[in-house]
């Protein structure tokens, strides 16, 4: 098996035939990340790396029996403006050929989706030398006008799978891939024929850390996110809002104010109930319970790193109670009383009973996803060693694949 893996990042393509016990005899690897290569380095020495898709001649390479890749999805997604795949002057990119004539001409590319053209040349040269090779290709849910661009260039219609199916997130994600295929309508146009994944009830409970797990960095202090994320004016209308700040947690918390749909304490609340450490209730960037509390929301490659991100979650986290009288009592329920800890270093734990110091007082806090949990939303296994940095580990994961997603599709081989 001689694998050629384009917009290689963390190598989740590698992670998912490790798991499967697929023997590769030869991975070639497309990565420009310094970080990223030197991620996929550490676990898998043996890659291959051939440094920029725009530079790939696949005449030197082995012949290649699987390509696959993720190419860029900024300008396709949803979430951002949703032009596609132009050039800088808005000259629209519909076919392989156009493309090639434009980048010949010297036209310069708006973003980074335009590289799906790249991935397309790739697959072109590789069935010259084998007409049977595998495909994959990810890419985001986008307007069905550029889905069926990339469906027309790749001569087949993708599969949409969520990976909430098979993990704790919500990840729509269409998967182009001749691995095994069926052909439909009058026409007989070729479909990727993936079946959906079984689902496995995985929740976003399921995937957290204890809380005693959990580093202080990870939790946020009130005061400096809510001067670094907005101005006065957006605070003082968080506070006039029933969004949750501080301010308005607290009052429910104290009974201050009757809104049940709110009302966060431990015995009857709209959070989730472990059977560990915590209830959890999921939160935007502005501090407002979102929607689907059973699933982590769908993370890109800032999204948990600890900026003002619109995809990140902010997980609200009802910690055990502590007994007042006895301070090792940790039982869920029990009365609550944050207070300062010194520790050995002569600071305080995150939780005190300051309100600057704390989030949240009365035994709630908020925090991010910790890249541990932000991995399981992947379902990157525990094997899988990292050596760099958190805001790596997040930016890697943002861009990276559902690896269970990725093992389904590869058991249809």
């Amino acid at each position: 098996m001689k694998i050629l893996s384009l917009f290689d990042g963390m190598s989740c393509g590698q992670i998912a035939l490790q798991e499967l016990g697929v023997k590769v005899d030869k991975y070639y690897a497309s990565e420009i990340d310094k970080f990223a290569i030197e991620q996929t380095q550490s676990v898998f020495p043996n890659t291959i790396q051939l440094g920029s898709v725009v530079n790939i001649d696949v005449s030197k390479l082995d012949n290649i029996n699987i390509l696959m890749g993720g190419s860029p999805c900024q300008s396709f997604s949803f979430a951002g403006k949703g032009k596609g795949m132009s050039t800088e002057c808005e000259i629209e990119i519909l076919t392989l050929g156009h493309y090639l004539q434009l980048k010949s001409e010297g036209f310069e590319f708006q973003g980074q989706s335009y590289l799906f053209w790249e991935y397309v040349r790739i697959l072109t040269d590789i069935r010259k030398y084998n007409p049977n090779v595998l495909f994959l290709l990810e890419n985001v849910e986008m307007s069905k006008k550029w889905e069926r661009v990339l469906s027309n260039a790749l001569g087949i219609f993708g599969v949409h799978i969520n990976s909430a199916k098979v993990s704790a997130q919500n990840r729509k994600r269409i998967y182009w891939t001749n691995i095994k295929t069926t052909t439909k309508g009058l026409f007989s146009d070729l479909y990727t024929d993936i079946p959906q994944p079984k689902d496995r009830g995985i929740l976003l409970k399921d995937i957290l850390q204890p809380e005693s797990e959990v580093d202080e960095k990870y939790y946020i202090d009130s005061e400096r996110f809510l001067n670094s994320a907005f101005s006065k004016d957006q605070q003082d209308k968080l506070q006039n809002n029933d969004t949750f700040t501080i301010e308005t947690i607290n009052r429910f918390i104290d009974g201050k104010k009757s809104h049940s749909e709110n009302q966060l304490n431990v015995d009857k609340s709209p959070c989730i109930k472990t059977t560990q450490t915590v209830n959890v209730l999921k939160l935007d960037k502005q501090l407002n319970k979102k929607a689907d509390q059973n699933k982590a929301s769908c993370f890109t490659a800032g999204g948990n790193s600890g900026g003002n991100h619109s995809d990140m979650d902010i997980i609200c986290v009802a910690m055990r109670g502590r007994n007042p009288e006895n301070p090792s009592d940790r039982k869920t329920g029990s009365p609550t009383e944050q207070r300062l800890e010194p520790k050995t270093d002569g600071k305080t734990n995150c939780l005190t009973s300051v309100a600057k110091d704390n989030l949240l007082t009365n035994g709630y806090i908020l925090r991010r996803l910790t890249p541990i949990e932000c991995s399981r939303l992947q379902a990157v296994p525990s094997w899988y060693k990292w050596i760099v940095s958190d805001s790596q580990i997040y930016k890697m994961l943002g861009n990276g694949w559902t690896v269970e997603v990725i093992k389904h599709i590869f058991k249809q081989l």
